[in-house]
């Protein structure tokens, strides 16, 4: 019973990777494994349960199966921890495209998944954040981590010799008093960006946020 469930969340996802998550469909999912759609709903329930399925297949790649890196054994900092998993996320999103709206428009509400959230959860409190901001943080980490590589896969950070921002700059260049904030930064909005390096960079921001939550709990 489980393999065959395991099969089927196989072609939802190879679906997904091949036609986007548009195309996945009770429908479509029984016509690549053969069998009727009221023969899926025995193993994945509703529509709304196969992607919570998919949901679950994905986020469980991202738990680390070095077990010192999930619960921090072995003097693992907390920074290194979620470091990896920003990593993981946005390793998931450039191998599965469509993988980010699902994981915004899905709560993880399966087990596996919530593995994941209770990583970052177990992160903040080692890094020394309040209990009761811990809820909260985790929501700013996990949605910087999913939108990022959405922006990036999905096309808002654009490509090429010119991004979105510069091709703005020109725009407010040829048009007196049109974005002045964009014609003040024009020299900056140039040059091509470093997605790479911009991740990273993100990811320190993010790593001092978390420690000034944690020293200003430290002083209530």
């Amino acid at each position: 019973m489980a393999d065959r469930r395991q099969e089927i969340l196989d072609a939802a996802l190879a679906l997904a990777d091949e036609r986007g998550l548009a195309a996945v469909s009770m429908r479509a999912v029984a016509e690549r494994t053969g069998v009727t759609p009221m023969a899926l709903y025995p193993q994945v329930g509703s529509k709304a349960e196969l992607l919570d399925g998919m949901l679950e297949r994905l986020l469980t790649e991202l738990v680390p199966a070095d077990a010192a890196l999930a619960t921090g054994a072995g003097g693992q900092d907390w920074r290194v921890r979620l470091r990896a998993l920003a990593h993981a996320f946005r390793e998931l999103a450039h191998g599965h495209p469509w993988a980010a709206t699902l994981l915004f428009s899905r709560p993880s509400v399966t087990p596996d998944a919530a593995r994941v959230v209770d990583l970052v959860y177990t992160n903040l409190l080692a890094a020394g954040v309040p209990p009761s901001e811990v809820p909260r943080l985790e929501r700013l980490v996990s949605t910087y981590m999913i939108g990022y590589v959405a922006s990036e896969v999905g096309g808002r950070f654009g490509s090429g010799e010119l991004n979105p921002r510069a091709r703005r700059g020109l725009v407010a260049a040829g048009r007196e008093g049109a974005l002045p904030g964009h014609a003040a930064l024009a020299r900056w909005l140039e040059p091509r960006v470093d997605w790479d390096a911009e991740f990273e960079a993100d990811l320190d921001d993010l790593m001092r946020l978390i420690e000034a939550a944690a020293a200003k709990g430290s002083q209530t």
